[in-house]
């Protein structure tokens, strides 16, 4: 069993690993910490013990438009779990009528939420507190994308620590397919978007890229289908985001009241994804206006 060593003013806490009573305690711990699934607006939350055999217990939409199947499970995960999951998978890709009248069903739902009911990707999450690494392995031959998440918790009474990892295949050498949700880069932008607008998208994420290495930020660009983030681990904290085909904003993952002490101004706050939307005019918009905004989600986000 681990053990947390915290370090506090009144000297060395140890901290013993404090296992989740019931599935329904972890489903609760995980869905409070709303940053571990930040990039997830859920749709429906099945009630357990259903006869619905096939059926997903948790479905949502990612800020890509992709379907999510969330698995939670409150025991060591091994890879038996992944015939279970691509049953849910298959059953999300083949019933885009159910998809759809869980999104016109759900009443409060994102106004800038990119989702074609029609067409869409189906992505998976396992989340559990142990994950065997050899799980990965069998993830790696399926056609959908898949990711496997570990959340443990650590207690100091009523206080919880989570430690949440985010498991990854290492980088092999033999080149493989392409499969599942398709890749974005710069090409995929200037083919879908408005051209014009594309090249400011790009030339504004570039310019953050630069803050950002100048800063010695420890975030890492990823390109995706609606945005471009700069994340910390698997987190968001600031990036572009197209607010249409040719509309891009700056998002920054702060919240509202932090928002509305911090300059420029926001243009919306979006309470779904807890993120400042500040639209951006090509003609007017200077990024290194924004870097006392980028410097304090940063902050806010390492802990500094």
């Amino acid at each position: 069993m681990a053990n947390l060593l915290w370090e506090t003013p009144q000297g060395t806490k140890s901290l013993l690993v404090t296992p989740f009573a019931t599935e329904e305690d972890f489903e609760k711990t995980v869905f409070a910490a709303q940053d571990i699934l930040e990039d997830i607006f859920f749709l429906k939350r099945q009630v357990r013990g259903g006869n619905k055999q096939g059926i997903p217990d948790i479905v949502g939409i990612d800020n890509d438009g992709n379907v999510c199947i969330v698995e939670m499970k409150n025991v060591k995960v091994d890879s038996s779990i992944i015939p279970q999951v691509l049953q849910y998978a298959f059953w999300a890709e083949t019933n885009p009528d159910s998809i759809k009248s869980l999104w016109f069903e759900c009443e409060k739902k994102p106004d800038d939420l990119p989702i074609s009911c029609d067409d869409y990707e189906v992505r998976i999450i396992v989340i559990a507190p142990d994950i065997l690494r050899s799980t990965l392995d069998i993830v790696d031959r399926i056609t959908y994308p898949v990711d496997l998440i570990e959340v443990k918790r650590w207690m100091d009474g009523d206080n919880e620590l989570l430690l949440v990892n985010k498991l990854e295949q290492e980088k092999k050498n033999k080149i493989r397919p392409v499969k599942g949700i398709g890749t974005y880069d710069e090409e995929f932008y200037r083919k879908e978007y408005n051209k014009n607008s594309a090249e400011e998208f790009l030339r504004y994420t570039k310019e953050v890229e630069k803050i950002v290495k100048e800063k010695g930020w420890n975030l890492e660009k990823k390109y995706n289908k609606h945005y471009s983030s700069f994340k910390a681990g698997f987190f968001n904290v600031f990036g572009i985001r197209w607010m249409g085909s040719k509309t891009i904003a700056f998002f920054v993952m702060i919240s509202q009241d932090d928002a509305e002490k911090l300059q420029p101004p926001f243009t919306k706050y979006d309470s779904s994804w807890k993120e400042a939307q500040y639209y951006i005019d090509p003609t007017k918009t200077k990024t290194k206006d924004f870097i006392p905004i980028f410097e304090y989600a940063y902050q806010k986000m390492s802990g500094r």
